[in-house]
């Protein structure tokens, strides 16, 4: 009877103690994503102006987005949406391709291009905007336009960061150029852990190149490691407006590269109506989880019996 009590004292006190190492990671949670998203779905049911007291208005907020925002159904969703594929699905292909690159790599140099690759995702968007902006500078002093003066392609400078047909490409490549995020380095971690006698089963089986290897054999491997860097790539592509907004200001010029993002913080830094700018994050918090159902759906393992 007594080391039945003692057993369960034991369990209690992992208990606690399991509770006591949760707590911090559980507090910041609740204080940062738990609580703001709880009070962004409520603030989305009312008209707020971040002065006064909001005042209820139901789903009025919701029924103007999509019946009567002109910006956001021509201009901010289509933008998103071809800023998502491209950014998002195309950055996640490249992230996977260069890491199977790397990979064939020795440890130095894969050490040095993976630090090269990755290092623009850690560059601030100051310093990014400051770089890009010298390259798409439109006078002929700028990078892009001196080169192609010099080949003979354009005979005068454009000024690419206020024609319209330009903003969104622009923001796309600089979107792609900092896609190598820790999603890229979970993919490496993947693959190099990967179990080498599967490649020596997998040859005498008749897998014959490295392409065959990298789809019957690494891919089906590091299925947990493609998951996480699928919903970073999601969440990075939806989330990512400070590009548009230091290179072009927010609105930018014609709404060309007006993001979701944008859309938020022009209604809710700019316009003060906290109200409608909730309910527009709470339909990219929406817009998110969809797509991150989908990612762990595709790469979720599935238990087999």
């Amino acid at each position: 009877m007594r080391k039945k009590r003692s057993n369960i004292g034991r369990h209690a006190n992992n208990n606690r103690n399991g509770y006591f190492f949760v707590a911090p990671y559980a507090i910041v949670f609740m204080i940062f994503i738990l609580i703001p998203v709880i009070l962004a779905a409520i603030l989305s049911f009312t008209n707020f102006n971040a002065i006064q007291w909001p005042s209820w208005v139901g789903f009025l907020n919701y029924i103007t987005l999509i019946t009567s925002d002109e910006v956001f159904m021509q201009y901010v969703l289509p933008n998103t949406v071809v800023y998502a594929v491209v950014v998002g699905i195309g950055g996640y292909i490249l992230s996977f391709v260069l890491a199977w690159a790397l990979c064939n790599l020795t440890k130095i140099p894969r050490t040095i291009f993976a630090l090269i690759l990755y290092s623009p995702s850690m560059t601030t968007g100051v310093a990014m905007t400051v770089l890009w902006k010298v390259i798409f500078s439109g006078d002929q002093t700028g990078l892009l336009n001196s080169w192609l003066m010099e080949l003979g392609i354009i005979n005068e400078p454009i000024i690419w960061l206020v024609a319209t047909k330009y903003l969104l490409p622009i923001v796309i490549i600089i979107g792609l150029w900092s896609s190598m995020g820790v999603g890229f380095l979970s993919m490496i971690a993947g693959i190099l852990n990967s179990d080498e006698s599967l490649y020596e089963a997998a040859a005498i089986d008749g897998v014959k190149n490295r392409f065959q290897e990298m789809i019957y054999i690494t891919i089906p491997q590091m299925k947990p490691q493609m998951l996480f860097a699928a919903v970073m790539a999601i969440v990075g592509a939806f989330q990512n407006g400070l590009v548009s907004t230091l290179l072009t200001g927010n609105p930018s010029p014609g709404y060309a590269a007006q993001l979701i993002v944008n859309h938020i913080e022009d209604y809710g830094f700019l316009r003060y109506e906290m109200g409608y700018a909730a309910a527009v994050s709470v339909v990219l918090l929406l817009i998110v989880q969809l797509f991150s159902k989908a990612a762990n759906s595709l790469f979720s393992e599935k238990d087999e019996f």
